[in-house]
């Protein structure tokens, strides 16, 4: 039965997509059976993993309101292991819709229930907003992966959404954890970086994951490639970083990347 780990965090443009394409990716390399629910109008995974919106005949939309079951939406991809339920932007109006339907906090569960035995892992990319999306994604979830960048403003968007978990483990889901938090574009060198990151620690002992994201120019190209970033350039930093990662999600030891070979002229071999 798969884990759901929904990926939240209300702050836009911290690599909540970025994180649930690359570590599918990496988890669907190592022979995981991988579900991707885009939960965001923006559809950045979807476009990630290099999925047309143009013409999907159902998508995470139809599934919320009822007008589809999931099995109808989950489309595969070109990529090892990954299966993905698409996002468009008539998700955006989904809000409205909810409102008015019965049991509007845990539709998205009922129909994950439906297929979690086909999978290991599923991802939920959640949109930038504590919303009933955001709602139906935590409440279906096991637990919650807070991708945040080192700034002093992010610290009060965590403070607002581990509220909101707390509340929905008390009122919906009692076995609901956060997975654990995960710095992104993250820069060592500065001093507000490290403070950030001990202040997070302070409150938070324990949930900080090991491994931070660095900022990686390739990182922000590979979605324009419509390829996770395994796919489009496995040598570089952002992949290293998102292969630790994976190890630390799955409890292994943080085994560093082997480094690519480079010839006598220093291209990659």
């Amino acid at each position: 039965m798969a884990k759901i780990i929904a990926v939240a965090n209300q702050k836009g443009g911290v690599g909540k997509s970025t994180t649930v394409v690359s570590l599918a990716a990496y988890l669907g390399m190592r022979g995981k059976k991988i579900l991707c629910v885009d939960a965001d109008a923006q559809g950045n995974t979807t476009t990630g993993l290099g999925v047309m919106k143009r013409n999907l005949a159902c998508s995470c939309y139809e599934v919320l309101i009822g007008k589809a079951k999931i099995q109808e939406a989950i489309q595969s991809t070109a990529f090892e292991n990954i299966d993905l339920v698409p996002a468009v932007s008539a998700l955006a109006g989904a809000e409205i819709d909810l409102v008015e339907l019965d049991n509007r906090i845990s539709r998205l569960k009922m129909q994950l229930m439906t297929c979690r035995d086909g999978y290991d892992f599923i991802f939920i990319d959640c949109p930038p907003s504590l919303s009933l999306i955001t709602l139906n994604s935590l409440v279906a979830a096991d637990s919650v992966l807070i991708p945040m960048t080192a700034e002093f403003l992010s610290l009060e968007g965590l403070s607002q959404l581990s509220e909101t978990i707390k509340i929905v483990k008390n009122k919906y889901n009692p076995s609901l954890t956060i997975e654990g938090i995960l710095f992104t574009m993250f820069d060592a060198r500065l001093n507000l970086s490290v403070q950030v990151v001990a202040e997070v620690e302070r409150f938070f002992p324990k949930q900080v994951f090991q491994t931070k994201i660095p900022r990686n120019v390739r990182l922000s190209e590979a979605p324009s490639h419509g390829k996770p970033i395994f796919y489009y350039d496995r040598s570089s930093k952002g992949a290293d970083a998102y292969e630790l990662l994976g190890h630390e999600l799955l409890g292994e030891p943080l085994i560093p990347a082997p480094k690519p070979r480079h010839s006598f002229f220093g291209r990659k071999s």
